[in-house]
């Protein structure tokens, strides 16, 4: 199954179709580019069709997803590198880590369930963009910073549905 993110022509976030529900969600702050414009770090969130490579959440804020995707419990030290010049580029890492990277043990609770997606990955393509994820969304579902984010509910549903194989396509409106 592809779910699909398609941008709002007529501000900014959008609409994932969950399977024959239209869920809002909310996507970069520059909407979204041509895969092949993607930058690290410009905002936006990558069009085209992405594997679902794994599921992570928060052990301390609920329990592993009801899904039949892989799903592992993140810990205080995981990171994800976003150094273009670091060879674990668009690569979970662990903390104290010397490149620059995110931490994924965020004291808000926009990680607390994350999708990783396969955009730039196999292998990683310095400064295309890393860390592009499906995850939650912030109040009023503010844009993110390239990602796609959900409320818990709709994430949880995605999940509940999604299998191995499945993707994740972002698409402009």
């Amino acid at each position: 199954m592809i779910f699909t993110a398609t941008a709002d022509l007529h501000g900014p976030g959008g609409w994932l179709d969950l399977g024959g529900r239209r869920a809002r969600c909310a996507l970069g702050k520059a909407g979204v580019t041509p895969a092949a414009d993607k930058r690290e770090g410009d905002l936006a969130s990558p069009a085209g069709v992405w594997p679902i490579r794994q599921v992570l959440y928060r052990p301390d804020r609920g329990g592993p997803p009801r899904t039949a995707l892989p799903a592992t419990a993140l810990s205080p030290d995981d990171g994800w590198c976003d150094d273009p010049a670091d060879a674990a580029y668009n690569r979970a890492v662990k903390l104290p880590c010397a490149a620059s990277h995110e931490a994924m043990w965020r004291d808000d609770h926009l990680y607390d369930l994350i999708v990783v997606l396969g955009h730039n990955d196999d292998p990683p393509e310095p400064g295309m963009g890393s860390a592009i994820f499906l995850h939650l969304a912030r109040e009023g579902y503010a844009p993110t910073e390239g990602c796609v984010a959900l409320a818990r509910p709709d994430l949880e549903e995605l999940l509940a549905a999604a299998r191995p194989g499945d993707a994740l396509e972002i698409r402009a409106g």
